[in-house]
C-alpha cells in the first residue's frame, strides 16, 4: 500500500500512464518468506480499459523461480524528483522536503516461457524503445535468437490497480509553489522535468 495524502493523490489514469511510458524501468516486487527486487524495463499494452506490462527477467534472476501464476506483483515507476530547500519558500519557518513522482501498478502475475510468447514481448520492447534494431533482430540466425531466448523469463502482469502520487508542493501556498516552480526551472534535468509536471497538473 502507498501512504498518499489526499493532496498528493492523483487520479486520471492518463497521467499515471504518461509517467509509466517516459520512465519504463520499473521496480518489480513480490513477496514469500523474503520480499524480492528486480529493475526491469517494461512495456505498456493497452486495450480499451485492460492493461498489461511485458518484460522478462535474466533465466539467472532467481526471482522468477518464487513467481506462480496469478501470483499478485507490485510495479513501482520512479519518476523525477528533487531536494526542495526552505529558501524556495515565503516563510523563514520552514523545513526542507523532497519532491518526487511515483505510480505503482498492481496485478496479477502469468509467466512466458514459451518461445512464442517470449518473441512476443522481446518485439513489443524492441518497437517501444529501439524500432530501427527490429529489423535485425528478425534478420538474425534463428538459433541464436532461440539461445538468447532461452536465458530469459518472459512475463504478462495483468493490472488491476494504479496508485499515483506526485508530490509537487500541492499542499503550499500558491507563493511557495511559484517559488519552488522557478527554483525547479533553474535546475537541472531532474528538475526541469519536476516543473514541468508541476506546471502540467496546475493547469497553469
Amino acid at each position: 500500500m502507498l501512504y498518499t495524502p489526499a493532496h498528493f493523490s492523483v487520479e486520471d489514469r492518463a497521467v499515471a500512464l504518461a509517467l509509466m511510458r517516459e520512465h519504463p524501468l520499473a521496480v518489480i516486487v513480490s513477496g514469500g518468506d523474503e520480499p524480492f527486487v528486480s529493475h526491469v524495463p517494461v512495456v505498456i499494452v493497452q486495450e480499451g480499459e485492460a492493461l498489461q506490462l511485458l518484460g522478462h527477467v535474466a533465466r539467472a534472476n532467481p526471482h522468477w523461480r518464487q513467481w506462480k501464476g496469478g501470483q499478485r506483483l507490485i510495479a513501482i515507476f520512479q519518476g523525477p524528483d528533487a531536494y526542495i530547500s526552505p529558501f524556495h519558500y515565503e516563510s523563514r519557518e520552514s523545513v526542507p522536503t523532497w519532491n518526487y513522482a511515483v505510480v505503482h501498478a498492481q496485478g496479477s502475475l502469468t509467466v512466458l516461457d514459451t518461445s512464442e510468447a517470449k518473441e512476443v514481448v522481446l518485439k513489443h520492447l524492441i518497437d517501444r524503445h529501439d524500432p530501427p534494431y527490429r529489423e535485425r533482430w528478425d534478420e538474425l540466425d534463428a538459433g541464436y535468437r532461440e539461445r538468447m531466448k532461452a536465458a530469459i523469463v518472459a512475463f504478462r502482469i495483468d493490472v488491476d490497480r494504479i496508485d499515483a502520487k506526485f508530490k509537487l508542493s500541492q499542499n503550499r501556498s500558491a507563493a511557495d509553489r511559484a517559488g519552488v516552480l522557478a527554483a525547479m526551472r533553474q535546475g537541472g534535468p531532474k528538475e526541469i522535468e519536476l516543473a514541468r509536471w508541476m506546471q502540467q497538473l496546475s493547469g497553469a
